[in-house]
Parts: structure tokens; sequence; C-alpha cells
């Protein structure tokens, strides 16, 4: 899989790179025990600063879909099949397609979530 940075989009960089490897994760592009770039490989690939990878790799991990075995590196996490996390799922589904929707950009969208949190 292939990592791509626009960097014209209102998107942050490390938001870019979690929704590609999110994204990558749910096609099955990136499968279970593959292992994702170091953080000095991929910001140097992109062009971008190392803390912005690792932030990204850290929201990847805080969400579950990949974890950090130090000098073994990141690899991808197999998906969790928790049904009382599928409500949860189908809400953000919806709440990102009605963003999507009304020109909604994906802070804002955030934004708009922590408040009803």
């Amino acid at each position: 899989m292939i990592l791509a940075i626009d960097p014209a989009s209102a998107t942050p960089a490390y938001e870019q790179i979690r929704d590609q490897v999110v994204a990558g994760i749910a096609d099955g592009a990136l499968r279970p025990g593959t292992r994702l770039p170091t953080v000095r490989q991929l910001a140097g690939d992109l062009g971008l600063a190392a803390n912005t990878v690792a932030r990204a790799y850290r929201e990847l991990e805080a969400e579950g879909h990949v974890a950090t075995r130090g000098r073994n590196g990141t690899i991808v996490l197999e998906r969790r099949q928790d049904p009382s996390r599928d409500e949860v799922v189908a809400a953000a589904l919806l709440l990102a397609r009605a963003a999507q929707r009304h020109d909604v950009d994906l802070g804002s969208a955030i934004g708009i979530l922590r408040q009803a949190w």
C-alpha cells in the first residue's frame, strides 16, 4: 500500500496517514501482521516531520488498528469483532456521511462529536 499526502488539503497530514491506513485495513490491502514502515522511513518517504508520522501511529494504536512492538516495528492488528462496538461504528458512519453531504470538514465533524461527548 502506498500512502500519499495532499499538501493542499485542509486535513492535517497525520490524519491523512491515519485515514489511509484505516482504509487499507478495511479494504484488506493491509492484512493483520503487516509491518508498517518505521516512523523515520515513512516521514522521509512523504517529506514530513517524524513527529507527524509518530502522531498518526499513536492514534492508530490508541484506536486499536496497530500495535507498536519496539524494535519489531508497528504491525497491523486483527480486526476486533466486538458487537457492542458495531453500534458506535454505525453511528460514526452516519456522522461521516451527514458531514460530507453538508460539506462539513473532518476537523469540524470531530469538534461536533467532542461537543456531544
